[in-house]
């Protein structure tokens, strides 16, 4: 009866916006771009896709960003018109040893800022990892299943990869350094592929050198236009950066530059590092960039943009008309020739299906033992795992998040904890529950002790820097009964516009025994930041000790409301 009164509860929601939804999906309760009134406002996406591309093939449009060691990776999200996005998929499902430079959780590495193309009639998706050098994968279906990763170009530090495949038949890879493997940043390099994009010829070359006036200068997208190449690339790092255009009529250069689109007199901080596309009719182009916030991660912006008679792109608006853009907070939607539904990605999961949610990812490949989709229970079931040689919550690989989905919500999951029993009595050392994930997290933990069962708030300040899990406050439980475990996060700055952002974050805990009722327990979390990403939430299950069984936490829900 539950399920069902949330289900009536999100159709008449539904049924309150201006141009309904997708079937089977639900409309966000905490972030909608779409102002139903011709109008969409920034972000596009108010979550963590990190270092965004687009493209359009016909009259969609397909997203992709960075994941780093977050599994299922490389997400896949389709729009019809730029404004109103859903995930469809991942492009990588598992991924393999020979993508892998370090044991999982391997935070902040891995997959950094990819490139997604449309060439004879499929989809490639190039990414740059710091320590291996350059993969891609490749699908003729951007909803299916994706090619096994090719790996195209081995070099450290090498990262930003951007295909581009020229009418004479020759294909081109554009390229930013990561200076902390390459001891080298601050530069462009581009190096030839053979025509099928699977691997590279002759030698990498640096082609533009920022270090004087483009400190930073990374991401690079390359295009052609009228006879001209261009690279966009970012400039001036992650939280305060602007929006650089190359161009040249030859691919290796030399190339002018031209700063497009900075923060200007906005409050939108770093505007930059994204993608192109035009309308269907190619009368209209647009740019989509990230934002950084902080403990909310890199958020996705859309901005007008047009071609100036000089052969230059300006970004956003220019009211001075200086050929230097501003991004804007409101503007009006593409115009794609028709309204689309509103539509927002994935956040609550009720688990009727098979599959989990397309919104959750793991902090490295998933084991068959950890969960159970239980559709005819309706329910998700976690495993308690040992993690040989991990104490804290931060060092787990079977750890399900999602990104945090707006600056200001409520994440609740209804779960009955069912720790394993010798003589008819819990086993001490399981615990499982709702967590707070980032460089600071907190938890609300289900653990089994040999007195019983009790719901502990527990965290962990700077645990990237070892720190170590804390008792914030304890009370005993009834383990034959389900339990209501709830995080409220709130936004607590920046209190006015600032030129270097510092966006922060606190996280409150609640629990209930009734689903009515909720009581503040521990101590509010001061969110941080992850390593390269936003703070993330969701579900844990573990266990201190190895045996031939374990005990295993039901959740019936997870939701994301106001």
């Amino acid at each position: 009866m539950e399920k069902l009164a949330h289900r009536a509860a999100l159709i008449a929601f539904a049924a309150a916006s201006a141009f309904g939804l997708h079937a089977g999906e639900s409309l966000s309760e905490v972030w909608v771009p779409d102002l139903g009134n011709g109008q969409y406002q920034n972000p596009v996406i108010d979550a963590d896709y990190s270092d965004p591309d687009v493209i359009r093939v016909g009259d969609d449009f397909y997203m992709t960003a960075s994941s780093f060691c977050d599994i299922p990776g490389l997400p896949i999200l389709h729009s019809k018109d730029l404004v109103n996005w859903t995930l469809i998929g991942h492009a990588i499902e598992e991924m393999p040893a020979y993508a892998q430079s370090a044991p999982d959780p391997s935070h902040g590495n891995a997959v950094w800022a990819p490139a997604i193309r449309y060439h004879n009639g499929e989809f490639y998706i190039y990414y740059g990892d710091p320590d291996l050098g350059i993969f891609m994968t490749k699908t003729k279906d951007p909803a299916g299943r994706w090619e096994p990763l090719t790996h195209v170009y081995k070099a450290k530090g090498v990262i930003d990869p951007c295909p581009y495949w020229d009418e004479d038949g020759k294909a081109y890879l554009a390229h930013g350094y990561a200076g902390s493997r390459a001891g080298l940043k601050s530069i462009i390099g581009m190096i030839e592929m053979t025509p099928d994009g699977k691997s590279t010829i002759g030698q990498d070359r640096i082609v533009y050198d920022g270090h004087l006036e483009n400190e930073t200068i990374e991401g690079a997208k390359m295009y052609k236009r009228d006879g001209w190449y261009y690279i966009f690339s970012p400039a001036g790092g992650v939280a305060t950066g602007w929006q650089e255009v190359l161009r040249s009529k030859n691919p290796w250069g030399p190339y002018e530059v031209k700063n497009v689109m900075e923060q200007g007199s906005t409050d939108i901080n770093g505007p930059h590092q994204g993608g192109w596309v035009d309308t269907p009719d190619g009368k209209e182009f647009w740019f989509m960039h990230f934002q950084d916030k902080g403990p909310y991660g890199r958020v996705v912006h859309l901005q007008p943009m047009q071609w100036l008679e000089n052969g230059w792109p300006v970004i956003g608006v220019d009211p001075d008309g200086d050929g230097k853009g501003e991004p804007v907070r409101k503007y009006r939607k593409p115009d794609v020739g028709k309204n689309y539904p509103k539509a927002t990605p994935a956040e609550s999961d009720e688990f009727d299906s098979i599959e989990l949610g397309k919104q959750w990812q793991w902090k490295g490949n998933p084991e068959a033992e950890w969960y159970f989709c239980d559709a005819n229970a309706s329910a998700l079931r976690l495993f308690t795992t040992m993690t040989e040689g991990a104490t804290r919550l931060y060092d787990l690989p079977n750890l399900l998040l999602q990104k945090f989905p707006a600056p200001n919500f409520t994440a609740t999951a209804k779960v009955q904890f069912h720790p394993r029993k010798k003589n008819d009595k819990p086993m001490a050392g399981e615990k499982a529950g709702l967590v707070v994930m980032s460089y600071n997290y907190g938890a609300l933990e289900l653990e089994s002790r040999e007195d019983g069962v009790y719901l502990v708030q527990a965290d962990c300040l700077k645990a990237n820097k070892g720190g170590q899990e804390t008792e914030a406050e304890a009370v005993k439980v009834d383990p034959d009964k389900p339990i209501w475990l709830r995080a409220t996060i709130r936004m607590t700055g920046p209190k006015k516009p600032m030129q270097k952002p510092d966006y922060t974050s606190e996280a409150t805990f609640y629990y209930s025994l009734d689903g009515k009722k909720f009581t503040k327990f521990g101590r509010p979390l001061k969110v941080d930041v992850g390593h390269w990403i936003g703070a993330k939430v969701g579900l844990f299950a573990t266990r201190s000790w190895n045996s031939n069984d374990s005990g295993w936490l039901d959740i019936d829900w997870f939701r994301i409301t106001k």
